[in-house]
């Protein structure tokens, strides 16, 4: 069985997108763009919805287009390419490159792909990932907290009726500031004995309360070019997590 991860950037007041649909505060420099790039390799395959489909095209040309860029985006672009993806829409009519075109319930679909051996896939945009969330069909969080407050836009989480208890499996700091973690969907999450190493913190074993709140929250840069499309509206929650 492999397990579903909601990967997107945010702002410090939890916005994947600023109100008029902003997303240039979002794009990564050399280093973050390279931790992206191992994180969506390793996958075995991509959740989006529209808007984030469309957004995402940019990458299915983005080398014939710009063979001159850097390497790292490049690289980027390959990785994107081979990898299998599924778009769960009832409007658009056809896509292109590997990817697979569903009008199906995700919330009947996801679970069948969850079941087969393999990578884990990701899933991107908030309207899709909201729904696998309220199905508690999401094993795995990671956030790209940006120093940026934008007061309004689209939240990471949103729509949410009861809270999410989440372990927190690691963090790291990047030269930007931009703060990653990651945090495991858990009714009783643990930590214990934490370890910093190169700029890295991992937590494991221990127990963690959920304080059963909403949530407010994210975004990829890789996902948000300046002058792209508003992703969505915001949502009115909030995901705490407490590690004392």
């Amino acid at each position: 069985m492999c397990k579903l991860i909601y990967s997107m950037t945010v702002s410090l007041d939890g916005y994947i997108s600023g109100p008029q649909g902003e997303g240039d505060w979002t794009i990564p420099d050399e280093e973050l763009h390279r931790f992206h790039n191992d994180q969506v390799r390793e996958l075995g395959g991509h959740l989006l919805g529209r808007r984030l489909y469309e957004v995402m095209s940019y990458w299915e040309t983005a080398e014939e287009r710009n063979p001159a860029g850097p390497q790292y985006a490049l690289e980027f672009a390959r990785i994107w390419k081979d990898l299998p993806k599924i778009v769960y829409s009832n409007t658009l009519t056809r896509v292109e490159g590997k990817t697979r075109l569903s009008s199906e319930d995700p919330v009947a679909e996801v679970p069948r792909l969850k079941e087969q051996p393999g990578e884990p896939l990701g899933v991107g945009g908030a309207t899709l990932a909201a729904t696998l969330m309220r199905h508690d069909l999401i094993d795995e969080y990671r956030l790209f907290v940006s120093p940026v407050v934008l007061g309004g836009g689209k939240h990471f989480f949103t729509g949410l009726e009861q809270s999410i208890g989440l372990a927190l499996l690691e963090t790291r700091t990047f030269g930007t500031g931009v703060v990653y973690l990651a945090l495991r969907a858990s009714m009783t999450a643990a930590y214990a004995h934490v370890r910093t190493i190169a700029g890295t913190t991992r937590h494991s074993s221990g127990m963690m309360k959920d304080l059963g709140a909403a949530p407010d929250t994210l975004h990829t840069g890789l996902s948000q070019r300046p002058g792209s499309a508003n992703l969505g509206e915001m949502p009115k929650s909030i995901v705490t997590v407490d590690i004392t």
